[in-house]
Order: C-alpha cells, then sequence, then structure tokens
C-alpha cells in the first residue's frame, strides 16, 4: 500500500482549475531543445490526484530486459486517440494546451499517458520518448504532475553535460519541445528517502511514445 498523499499548503482550491499558459518560464537546453515549466498550472491537482488514484484501472507491465522479465517500476494506463480520459480536467488540459502551442507544433496534443508512482522505489530510467515519430522530428510532450513532488532529471543524450532537475508535483507542468526527446533524456529516479505518491500525466501528439 502506498503512503498517503501529503496535501499541499498551496493547493487548498475548493475546485480544480487551469492557470494561464502564458506564464510560463521556458529555458532553452541546447541542440534545438528546450522546455518550458509552470509551477501550479492546475489548482485543486490534489483532488484530482485522488480521483485519479481510484478511477485509472491501472495495471503492471512487464518487459523482458536481456535475458529475464522484470515488473517496471511504476503502474501505467494509456489513453489513446479514441479513448474517453478519466476525468474532464485531463480533457480541458489537453485542450488548452492544443491551443497554446499550435503554432509551434502545428497539431494537437491527442493522447495521454499516465504513470503511477507509489512511492520511492518507483521510478523511470534515462529515455527520450523517441517512439514513432519522436525519434525522427521534433514533437513536444506536456507532463502534469499530481501529488506528491518527484524529481524530474534532463540531460544530455548519451551522458555527459549538465543535468538539469526540477522537482514537479502538485499541479506542475513541463513541456518537453523541439528536439528534447531525440537529443536529450529524462529521468525519474528512484530514492531513499520518504516521498508520497506521484501521478504524471504526459500528453503527446499522434505517433509520439
Amino acid at each position: 500500500m502506498p503512503p498517503a498523499l501529503q496535501g499541499s499548503l498551496f493547493d487548498g482550491a475548493a475546485a480544480t482549475g487551469l492557470g494561464a499558459l502564458d506564464t510560463a518560464r521556458r529555458t532553452v537546453l541546447g541542440d534545438g531543445a528546450w522546455i518550458d515549466l509552470l509551477p501550479g498550472w492546475l489548482t485543486g491537482a490534489d483532488a484530482l490526484f485522488d480521483t485519479l488514484v481510484r478511477q485509472v484501472p491501472w495495471y503492471a507491465e512487464r518487459r523482458r530486459m536481456y535475458d529475464r522479465v522484470v515488473s517496471v517500476p511504476r503502474l501505467l494506463c494509456f489513453y489513446g486517440e479514441d479513448d474517453p480520459l478519466p476525468d474532464p480536467m485531463l480533457a480541458a488540459a489537453m485542450t488548452a494546451l492544443s491551443g497554446w502551442y499550435a503554432a509551434e507544433l502545428g497539431e494537437p496534443f491527442r493522447t495521454a499517458g499516465l504513470c503511477y508512482y507509489r512511492d520511492g522505489r518507483d521510478s523511470v530510467a534515462w529515455h527520450g520518448d523517441t517512439i514513432g515519430r519522436g525519434g525522427t522530428e521534433d514533437t513536444m510532450v506536456a507532463i502534469l504532475s499530481l501529488g506528491a513532488p518527484r524529481a524530474l532529471l534532463l540531460r544530455p543524450r548519451g551522458g555527459g553535460g549538465r543535468t538539469v532537475r526540477h522537482a514537479l508535483g502538485h499541479g506542475d507542468l513541463i513541456v518537453m519541445g523541439g528536439s528534447c526527446q531525440r537529443t536529450w533524456e529524462h529521468a525519474i529516479p528512484k530514492t531513499n528517502r520518504p516521498v508520497g505518491p506521484r501521478i504524471s500525466v504526459q500528453f503527446r501528439p499522434r505517433g509520439v511514445r
């Protein structure tokens, strides 16, 4: 049983709502990659976290790693283009992101992948979203974080160079754009510190995983 979420003192809103995207802070990473960061974009995020924990049909995935099959250290759920999202606020977030980034992205966000990090033992290794068009084209992945903050790390692909670190949770938004999925990698590392549970919602365009 994952630890209960300790609500944010700054997220006491009675209802969920989205802030303005024009206050996002852009950081140019290099090699054509950039990130936009907007802390607290979603108010009432803790209530949405509780809803998703209960209503999303989470599943545990197992993958082959070399000569053995291992459990993926997080729970997952994927919503394709034709799947209704588990809460209207996620649909509103996707619509808002599609509208704001239309000029740069040139297409709407269409899918939502959800990851449930139950505690510090759950993680995701260094990777880029390069399955499909993300491996050859500039694209965007927008991540909405709910629940307790966890560190998201970014580094140039192949290691070396600087590592960028952001603690994301309680309604924070990060958008990775340009060549970020091809030229940079990101990860959520394991931690021995006591941390609460977190859900990340990854909005992607068609053909990007």
